[in-house]
């Protein structure tokens, strides 16, 4: 399958063929109206950027991609793997309704004109889709979170809540750090082998004293011993710290960033 890069009046976004029944979008930094460090497409509430700006950077791509921003619901992304089940009860808790949770890294629904978001400043951002069940998801995993398996556990969290089966499931990964870039000390490898013992080696390169990883085939990888195979897997090859002028990256900059991110809701009915 393929991505494919849209430009909005210079809001630009990619979308994912795997997941043409809904409508989505993994976004750039480019096209809002934030300025300086956070230019232009930040939607990141929690730094200098004026509010004002993000939630207008917010309403301009829900525009874009025909989703009501007005009923949007995000993460609150803390690096575990905890999944919120979302009801129309959370409907506009991104900024219309306070948001009254925290510590979530992945998002399920299956209530039509809930735009799920989730964020990423190199952490991989993954959406998932089941057409026969009709639900969707949104998951956020740093390396923590790979190695705790959150993918996997909302695709099995969407069987478990509304029926949907692995065979059924769609899956497109957003741009994210690659190998090429993402270096560790041995903590990450650790990890990675405390949760998938040797199938962990193949995805891990040592280079001098640092080791670079492969989150997304780790990923691609439990995705697949649950059921889903590759051809329902789609990967759009950008990594972040490659790519500045089209992505932030921690990485590069820190915390003197704004950040891009993914959004998928399910058409009303």
């Amino acid at each position: 399958m393929a991505f494919t890069r849209h430009d909005h009046s210079g809001l630009v976004y990619h979308t994912s063929d795997l997941l043409s029944g809904v409508k989505h979008a993994f976004t750039t930094r480019l096209g809002g109206v934030s300025e300086g460090m956070y230019a232009a497409l930040n939607l990141r509430f929690s730094c200098d950027d004026a509010r004002e700006n993000v939630i207008e950077n917010y309403r301009l791509l829900c525009a874009a991609i025909g989703v009501d921003a007005e009923r949007a619901v995000p993460t609150h992304q803390l690096h575990h793997d905890h999944i919120r089940i979302v009801t129309e009860q959370d409907a506009g808790k991104l900024f219309c309704k306070p948001r009254d949770y925290e510590d979530v890294d992945g998002l399920i629904t299956n209530v039509p004109g809930i735009p799920l978001f989730i964020y990423s400043a190199d952490c991989g951002i993954t959406l998932l889709h089941d057409p026969v069940s009709g639900c969707i998801g949104a998951v956020h995993s740093g390396w923590r979170g790979v190695a705790l398996g959150i993918l996997p556990k909302t695709a099995e969290a969407m069987c478990r809540t509304y029926g949907a089966k692995p065979e059924n499931i769609r899956v497109a990964m957003g741009a994210g750090i690659g190998q090429c870039c993402f270096e560790t000390d041995s903590d990450v490898p650790d990890a990675m082998r405390d949760a998938i013992g040797a199938a962990a080696e193949p995805f891990m390169e040592r280079r001098g004293e640092k080791w670079h990883i492969d989150l997304r085939g780790i990923n691609v990888h439990r995705l697949r011993k649950i059921g889903i195979s590759e051809e329902q897997i789609d990967l759009l090859p950008l990594c972040t710290a490659c790519n500045p002028d089209l992505y932030w990256s921690h990485r590069l900059t820190g915390n003197s960033r704004g950040v891009q991110g993914a959004v998928i809701s399910l058409g009303k009915e």
